[in-house]
C-alpha cells in the first residue's frame, strides 16, 4: 500500500511540474576555441615563453654551444659578478675536477690542460 501511494505521488509530481525548455549552457571557450598555453601564461612563465620565442635562453636551460676552448674561441662562462669559480674536467675519463677563479676581461687558461675560458656578463631576466 505504501508503495502504491509513493508511486502515485511521484507520478502526480512529474505531471504537474513539467520542466520548461532550458537554453543550452554556453561555454566560455565555445566562441574562440581552447586558449593556447601562451594565452593562459602569466608572470615568470610568460616571460620565459616570450624569451624562448625570441631565441633567448633566460635561465640557461638549453644546452650551451660547443666551443673549441682555444684563445680565439674560448669557453663562455656567464656570471652576474666580475668573477666566478670554474671547474674543468681536463680529460674525458678524468675523475678529478680542476677548480680555478675566472675573472672578467681577457680569456684565461685552465692551469692543468690549457683550455681557455672567458667570463661574460649575464643579466637575470627578472
Amino acid at each position: 500500500m505504501a508503495a502504491r501511494l509513493l508511486i502515485r505521488s511521484s507520478i502526480r509530481a512529474v505531471l504537474t511540474r513539467r520542466a520548461a525548455p532550458v537554453a543550452a549552457m554556453s561555454r566560455g571557450m565555445a566562441a574562440g576555441g581552447i586558449p593556447t598555453d601562451e594565452e593562459q601564461a602569466t608572470g615568470m612563465e610568460k616571460t620565459v615563453m616570450h624569451a624562448l620565442r625570441k631565441g633567448d635562453d633566460p635561465y640557461s636551460m638549453l644546452k650551451p654551444k660547443d666551443y673549441a676552448g682555444s684563445k680565439e674561441d674560448p669557453h663562455i662562462v656567464p656570471s652576474i659578478t666580475n668573477k666566478r669559480i670554474v671547474g674543468c674536467v681536463c680529460e674525458e675519463d678524468n675523475t678529478v675536477v680542476v677548480w680555478f677563479w675566472l675573472h672578467s676581461g681577457e680569456p684565461q687558461r685552465c692551469p692543468s690542460c690549457g683550455a681557455h675560458y672567458k667570463l661574460v656578463p649575464h643579466e637575470l631576466p627578472h
